[in-house]
């Protein structure tokens, strides 16, 4: 059986992390990070201590070493090593926990003081210059030891050199070392918890900022989408939170407010054909009439009901083009002919309100074409509808500036206001408010321009001045 845990184990655990707050993950980095640095520190401090009491201690040593070093240079013949012997007795007479052993070149023992134990590796390594490493080792009673050894010279003519081990006790340092690291550590915890601590508070506050966006984000509402964060109190690392944050508001502002536009505009649009058909049913059917009128009323009743279905159709391409699901296809297009094809069609109608329609240039793009077609005838009938009685729509192929093709369609008349351009290009918005519902048009044509242009990776614009009204057509060239 495996010793995996289980996915929905796994699972868990992955909620479990992903709840740790951003407070308790700071906490316990800050507080790593000081007991990391705590323990360094201790250990370095331990560390020092230690060694000074050791080079102490080897100082006390090398200082003892040197006097028998003396004593034993004044001996000049070996009847005169037991007098040696009473002299470093009384050197060390008085002087507790020190300990001497001198041992003859043959190993012989020649002075030792009252329970003097060496390890045989430390007088054995032992120098003419002396073993500056000093050895610790623990007597048969557990006492601690620290000492040195070396070889020293007597007085003796010829006489190889003696071997001297002079070590000292330090239970007073031992104990005083487990209570410094005791207290060390001690403090090195308390220290590490108050690290923890302030670490929290610390992260508290530094997130404060964070929670005063979260309070003031919980106060936005669909009804309340103008509230903006402010960028000037927060902490540089925020402000392109904010600011991002504010712009993601201003938008979804802007979406909530043309939603809202359309939807009124949407049941504007369709009270108008269906009170129609309300009103010329039930006056219809309010008495007994000839069929030649129940005809009649029936073809009128077709009439808005066309015009309720090409609305719909024209929503539902808007939608889908908004959604990214219209893929036009990509056939190389002629455009001279396009338009030309396009102005001999719509002539009939600008003869009709004694416009002049002409058009000139030539390109070539990838396209659509039957969606080029509808852009381009949407752009023309919105420019014979306002061109007045004796005006010219012209219709220009061009090569954009910024590369491609662009089709522009003026028409002389008057000129649009300025408010009004940046907003002709949405959903049922009308410069002439007051023509809205007079049953011409659903005012989705030059919607329709735009989504067509997007989907080809273009792109439309207006211009308006007392000359007249020029909309362009922008799309890439063909390849």
């Amino acid at each position: 059986m495996s010793g995996r845990p289980p996915p929905a184990a796994l699972r868990a655990l992955n909620a479990m992390r992903g709840r740790v707050s951003i407070t308790s993950r700071l906490t316990v980095l800050f507080a790593l990070v000081s007991t990391v640095v705590l323990l360094a520190l201790g250990t370095l401090i331990g560390g020092t201590v230690d060694r000074h009491f050791v080079e102490l201690d080897v100082e006390a040593l090398a200082g003892k070493l040197e006097q028998a070093r003396r004593i034993l240079e004044r001996v000049k013949t070996e009847d005169g090593l037991p007098t040696a012997s009473r002299r470093l007795d009384e050197a060390l007479a008085g002087q507790r926990g020190l300990a001497v052993a001198v041992a003859a070149p043959d190993g012989r023992p020649l002075f030792a003081t009252a329970g003097a134990e060496f390890p045989e590796s430390l007088l054995s390594r032992a120098t003419m210059a002396g073993d500056a490493r000093p050895s610790r080792w623990r007597a048969g009673d557990g006492t601690p030891l620290r000492g040195i050894s070396a070889r020293v010279q007597s007085g003796i003519d010829g006489a190889p050199p003696m071997v001297v081990g002079v070590a000292m006790d330090i239970s007073h340092h031992e104990h005083y070392m487990m209570n410094f690291r005791a207290t060390l550590w001690t403090c090195m915890a308390f220290a590490a918890l108050l690290s923890g601590f302030l670490g929290w508070l610390a992260a508290r506050r530094g997130l404060a900022p964070l929670k005063a966006m979260k309070r003031k984000a919980e106060n936005i509402t669909a009804r309340r989408l103008n509230a903006r964060l402010a960028q000037d109190a927060v902490p540089v690392e925020l402000a392109d939170l904010a600011a991002t944050l504010n712009d993601m508001l201003a938008r979804l502002e802007e979406s909530f407010r043309r939603l809202s536009d359309f939807s009124s505009d949407l049941a504007h649009e369709f009270r108008t054909p269906i009170s129609n058909l309300m009103t010329q049913t039930q006056v219809t059917l309010s008495k007994p009439r000839q069929p030649d009128e129940y005809r009649e009323v029936l073809a009128s009743n077709v009439e808005e009901y066309e015009r309720l279905s090409n609305m719909i159709a024209d929503m539902l391409f808007i939608a889908k083009a908004d959604e990214g699901r219209i893929v036009p296809t990509r056939e190389r297009l002629d455009l001279a002919r396009l338009v030309g094809d396009l102005v001999e069609f719509h002539r009939l109608a600008a003869d009709e309100k004694g416009v002049v329609i002409e058009s000139g240039g030539e390109g070539a793009i990838r396209g659509d074409p039957l969606m080029i077609r509808r852009a381009v005838g949407n752009l023309l009938s919105n420019a014979i509808r306002h061109a007045p009685p004796g005006g010219r729509v012209s219709v220009t192929i061009r090569h954009a500036a910024e590369g491609g093709t662009a089709i522009d369609v003026a028409n002389t008349g008057e000129a649009i206001p300025e408010e009004h351009l940046p907003r002709l290009f949405d959903r049922f918005y009308r410069v002439d408010a007051s023509r809205s519902g007079d049953g011409s048009r659903s005012g989705l044509g030059l919607a329709i321009v735009k989504s067509i242009a997007e989907a080809h990776g273009g792109n439309v614009a207006v211009t308006s001045d007392e000359g007249g009204t020029c909309f362009s057509l922008w799309v890439e060239p063909a390849a």
